[in-house]
C-alpha cells in the first residue's frame, strides 16, 4: 500500500475511534446515572435510540470520557513532538501535564497541583478550546489524583482506585503506538497516573493493543487474544482477565439483552465497563447496534458507550458511523482536528503542528 493510501485508511479508523467514542459518550451521558428501569421508563421498552438531552443541549453532549480522551491524544502528540525535537522524552511527565490541562478547562485552581505540573499560562492549542471548559460529571479519582502534589505512576501509586477513568480515556495511547506491547504500556502508563489499582490501570492497556490493532487491520478477535496474551505478563492481571473472558462467553450467544449485560456488572469499574464494551463490540453487526447496546443497561452508560465506540469506530471507520450522530456531535471540529494530528503523528517521522502541540 502506497504511504497515501495507508494515510487515508489510517484517518479514516482513527476518526472513527475519536468520534465514535464521543458519540458513544454522547449517547450514554443522559443516562449515566439512570437505572433500566428509569430508562425505559422515559425512553420505552428499546431503551435509549438516539441522542437525548443533556447538558443544556438537546442531543449530542459529551462528557468527562471525550474530554479527557481528546487530553490523552494531546498528551502523546506532544511526547513523540518532543522525542523528534530532542531525543529523550518522560512520556508519563508529559502526559500528566496534558491532564494537568484538562483540570484547568475544569475551573481548578492551579496552586493545587505542583509547580513541576503547572504552566502559566497553559501551553498549546487543545487547552484553548472553550467548548471543553465545562463540567461534565468528572471523576471524583481523576480530580482528586490530578490536584495532589505527587506525580504518579506503577511504581509509586497512593491510591487503589479500580474505577474506569482509566480505560475511558486509553483509546488514542493505541493508536500513537508502535507495537501492540508498546500501545499496552502507553495504556498503562497513563492510566496509573490517576488509578493505582492493577483493574484500574490494566484494563487501559489492553483497550489501547486492541485499538492498535484493529486500527491497522487486525479483526476484533485476534486483536482480543494479543491483548489478552500481554495482560498475563503483569502482576495483578488476573480480575480483568476473568473478565475478559466472561465478556467473550457471553458475547458468544449473540446481542446481549440489557439484563444479559448486567451479569458483566454496572461499568463503573476498569474490568467490568471493558468488559461490557468488549462484549457489545463482539456480538453487534454494526457500530450503532454495539453503542446502543453498550449505553442501554443500569450503570455506567456514557464509559461504556464510549469504549464502545472507541472499539467499533476503530474498526469499521468513520465511514460506518450514522451521519446524523456525526452531525449533531458536540465538538465535532476539536474531535476531528485532533483525530487527523493523531493520525499523522502514528504513521511516521517529523513534527505534527508544534503550534498546536509544543515540545514542552
Amino acid at each position: 500500500m502506497n504511504p497515501n493510501s495507508r494515510l487515508k485508511q489510517v484517518t479514516e479508523r482513527v476518526r472513527g475511534c475519536l468520534i465514535g467514542g464521543a458519540i458513544g459518550d454522547a449517547l450514554g451521558a443522559p443516562v449515566e446515572f439512570d437505572s433500566l428501569d428509569s430508562i425505559r421508563a422515559r425512553s420505552g421498552e428499546a431503551g435509549v435510540t438516539d441522542y437525548l438531552p443533556a447538558y443544556g443541549l438537546d442531543g449530542g453532549a459529551i462528557t468527562d470520557d471525550t474530554q479527557m480522551t481528546l487530553f490523552t491524544a494531546e498528551g502523546f502528540i506532544r511526547a513523540r513532538n518532543r522525542m523528534s525535537d530532542r531525543g529523550i522524552c518522560n512520556v508519563d511527565s508529559v502526559v500528566h501535564r496534558a491532564y494537568i490541562r484538562w483540570l484547568i478547562t475544569q475551573s481548578y485552581e492551579t496552586e493545587y497541583v505542583d509547580a513541576d505540573f503547572s504552566e502559566d499560562p497553559p501551553s498549546g492549542w487543545l487547552v484553548t478550546q472553550e467548548i471543553l471548559h465545562s463540567r461534565r460529571a468528572p471523576g471524583n479519582t481523576c480530580i482528586a489524583a490530578l490536584r495532589s502534589r505527587r506525580e504518579r505512576s506503577i511504581e509509586r501509586t497512593i491510591n487503589d482506585s479500580k474505577g474506569c477513568g482509566a480505560v475511558m480515556r486509553a483509546a488514542p495511547a493505541g493508536i500513537i503506538g508502535t507495537t501492540p506491547g508498546e500501545a499496552f504500556d502507553f495504556g498503562i502508563l497513563s492510566g496509573a497516573i490517576t488509578h493505582g489499582n492493577p483493574s484500574g490501570y490494566l484494563p487501559a492497556g489492553v483497550l489501547a493493543s486492541i485499538v492498535f490493532q484493529v486500527v491497522r487491520g487486525a479483526t476484533l478477535e485476534e486483536a482480543i487474544e494479543e491483548a489478552r496474551s500481554l495482560l498475563c505478563q503483569h502482576d495483578g492481571h488476573e480480575e480483568t482477565l476473568d473478565f475478559i473472558d466472561a465478556a467473550a462467553a457471553l458475547a458468544a450467544n449473540g446481542l446481549p439483552s440489557p439484563e444479559a449485560i448486567e451479569t458483566l456488572g454496572g461499568g463503573w469499574m476498569g474490568h467490568d465497563a471493558l468488559a461490557i464494551s468488549l462484549c457489545c463490540a463482539l456480538a453487534a453487526d454494526d457500530y450503532e447496534e454495539g453503542v446502543l447496546c453498550a449505553v442501554n443497561h443500569s450503570g455506567d452508560s456514557d464509559s461504556t458507550g464510549s469504549i464502545t465506540g472507541n472499539l467499533l469506530g476503530a474498526l469499521l471507520g468513520e465511514g460506518a458511523i450514522p451521519k446524523r450522530w456525526i452531525e449533531r456531535l458536540e465538538a465535532l471540529e476539536v474531535i476531528s482536528t485532533v483525530s487527523d494530528d493523531l493520525a499523522s503523528a502514528a504513521l511516521g517521522p517529523g513534527y505534527i503542528s508544534l503550534d498546536r502541540y509544543p515540545t514542552w
